[in-house]
This record gives structure tokens, sequence and C-alpha cells, in this order.
């Protein structure tokens, strides 16, 4: 991204590549699968005069770590990695913002790291162990990746590698009002740059794993706490969870300090609506 800083940290033993740019109160923002930090590019820009932004890969996707066991890719593990990260920058207290699997990393960052998030945003998720222990038909057929990419290896990995531009699209494309050229051409190249990489489509098929072996008995744990910070929960007007939820009360017991926006398009608003993302985040933020 123009104006930012390419970095890779070393946080206990695991490898996380990052940006950074701006000035201000330090903000870190988190990307979904299947994409890498280069998703915020049309929006982290917009928030560097006000922010110092911290764009990095979770461990498993572009450039950060990718290890082998699969309990190493829990939200836990991943949160570790960021707020570690964060800390190695000098930032103590930071806001955190997160999409799809970021933004399920980011609430167990606020969960495990209370004392250290000033506030939280997540974009168009409902909570993991809602999602698992409530599964209807509807959603299970929006979503079935959840379970094609937690079946044991090699078998996922195998028959994404066969073609990892169309499987890794056609999720693109899917859970609400995408096409192709939507995306942005250099916001795509680095999706498939990195995702036609072996090492990271099984990185993201053990993100897939470990929520079913280890987040759902983790989330369970602590279905009794409340995220304390104030909290924005984005999601995408057209997308499948709008469809399948009332997505702002999925979390409404889950966090202490609530308010929830519609942004126009599907799951991957971020991608496609970035101007209204960006202005939702400047107006929480503020």
């Amino acid at each position: 991204m123009r104006g930012f800083q390419n970095g890779q940290a070393e946080i206990d033993g695991a490898e996380i590549a990052y940006e950074i740019g701006g000035s201000g109160p330090p903000v870190l923002l988190l990307h979904g699968f299947p994409q890498t930090r280069a998703m915020w590019s049309a929006i982290a820009p917009r928030l560097t005069d006000s922010f110092t932004v911290v764009c990095a890969d979770l461990r498993g996707y572009g450039k950060s770590a990718k290890p082998e066991a699969v309990a190493d890719y829990s939200f836990r593990e991943m949160g570790r990695d960021q707020a570690g990260l964060m800390r190695e920058l000098g930032f103590e207290r930071f806001d955190l913002v997160g999409h799809d699997r970021g933004a399920r990393t980011a609430h167990r960052i606020a969960l495990d790291f209370p004392d250290r998030i000033k506030s939280l945003v997540l974009m168009d998720i409902v909570p993991t162990h809602l999602l698992l222990d409530q599964l209807s038909m509807q959603v299970a057929k929006a979503y079935y990746h959840w379970f094609f990419l937690a079946q044991p290896a090699p078998f996922p990995e195998r028959l994404i590698g066969a073609d990892p531009d169309y499987y890794f699209e056609s999720c693109l494309l899917g859970w609400g009002a995408s096409k192709i050229e939507d995306f942005d051409p250099v916001q795509l190249a680095a999706y498939r740059a990195a995702w036609r990489d072996a090492d990271t489509i099984r990185g993201m098929c053990n993100d897939y794993r470990a929520a079913i072996e280890v987040d759902f008995a983790l989330d369970a744990a602590d279905l009794d706490r409340r995220v304390a910070c104030p909290t924005l929960l984005l999601y995408g007007a057209d997308g499948a969870m709008a469809q399948a939820y009332d997505v702002p009360g999925t979390w409404a017991d889950r966090c202490a300090d609530l308010r929830a926006m519609a942004i126009p398009g599907g799951h991957f608003f971020p991608d496609t609506a970035p101007e209204e993302t960006s202005a939702a985040l400047l107006e929480f933020l503020g």
C-alpha cells in the first residue's frame, strides 16, 4: 500500500507479516478468508490522517507463518500473534477491526486481552459457537466451506490445489451480491498470488479445522463472558449472514456496548464498498 512500510516480526517463534502507516492512535486491521492484508488497500489509507494503521496477515495466510499442527490455528493462537505484534510495535492499547476470520480472531483477542482493546469492530460474522451449535440447513448450504475445508488432510488441499483460482474465486463470488469485476484488480492479484501456494491452502484448511476441533470448546467455556469495550458490528445488507440471521441480535448478549450497521453488498463489502466501510470506521473510531 502506498505510504505504508512493510515489516516482518517474530512473535513467539512465528513470523507475522504486516504493513504500517499513518500517525495517531493505533488501530489493527485483520483480514478474512481467503484473502490477505491486501484487502485493506482501499480502506487503510483513508484512516492514516487520524490513526497509525497496522494491517497484518493472519498465521496461515499471506506472508505470515504457516505451522503444521491444526491446534496452532485456533483463534486464540492467531490472537496471540496479533496482540504480540502490536506490543512489538510499541502499542499496548489499540483499536481492533476484523473481517470474517479476522473478526473471529478479534473477538478472541477482546476476550483474552480485554485491558488492551480500546474498541472492537466485527465485520459480517455471527458468533462461532452459535453458528456451529445451532446450524441450520440454510447456513450449512451457504457456508458449506466450513465443513469441506475441515475434512482431514490432504483431501481438501488436493482438490483445491488442482485449480486454486477457480475454488477461491467461487468463495469470493458467494455469500451475497458480488461479481469478479467488483474486486480491485491489484487486490485480486495479491489474493491469487497467496492462495496459489500449497502451504497457504493447507494453512487455510487448518484454520477451519481448528474452528471445529479447538475453538468451539474454547468458546463454549466463555459463553457467559461479554466483550467490555465499545463494539461496532458491520454486516453486508445482502450477505448470507443477513439472510439467515438477525446479525445484531446474535451479538446482543455477547457485547456490553454494541452498535450495528448494515453496509451495501454481500459478505465482502470491505472490497466492494470501501468508501462506505471507511466512513463507518472513521465515525465509530473517531
